[in-house]
């Protein structure tokens, strides 16, 4: 109950998993858990971040992001997995950034500038979640992924602690 508690009503998947997890076992899914033990690993764990140093600049390289996804085909494979497999827009895989959208466009939802804003909306949203989850945590080294040497100060961090 506890675990319930702490589950937010936005978590249906999740709560879906744990009551499956449950009725196929006999335990919650915490037991498993704090049941397996936590190996020793023959090398050191760093945690590695790609943050952006400018949001405004993140929102046009969504932006391009997003326009390059539409002009590679995202309409057309969407198109071609509804014909294949027995999709609805409930599935996991259907509810994600950029499918969404793009259902609700071949369901006639909405308009061609209607996906590109809430393709991007969503996008922009997702990102914002990410770089929420991500501060409060420490011992993460952060790159700023607009620098346009991150992969050199990347490798050249990484190669300090080697």
């Amino acid at each position: 109950k506890p675990a319930m508690r702490r589950m937010a009503k936005g978590y249906a998947q999740r709560i879906s998993r744990a009551l499956e997890v449950f009725r196929m076992t006999g335990k919650p899914l915490s037991a498993f858990f704090s049941e397996r033990p936590r190996p020793e690993l023959p090398f050191r764990l760093h945690a590695l971040s790609l943050e952006p140093s400018d949001r405004s600049v993140l929102h046009v390289r969504i932006a391009q992001r997003f326009e390059v996804m539409l002009a590679a085909g995202l309409l057309d494979e969407l198109r071609a997995l509804r014909k294949t497999h027995a999709l609805t827009p409930e599935l996991p895989a259907m509810r994600c950034v950029g499918y969404r959208q793009a259902w609700q466009y071949l369901e006639g939802e909405i308009d061609r500038d209607g996906l590109r804003e809430t393709g991007l909306a969503a996008t922009r949203q997702l990102a914002k979640r990410q770089l929420t989850w991500l501060k409060p945590m420490r011992d993460v080294e952060r790159f700023d992924c607009l620098n346009p040497r991150v992969n050199q100060v990347a490798e050249d961090w990484i190669a300090s602690r080697i």
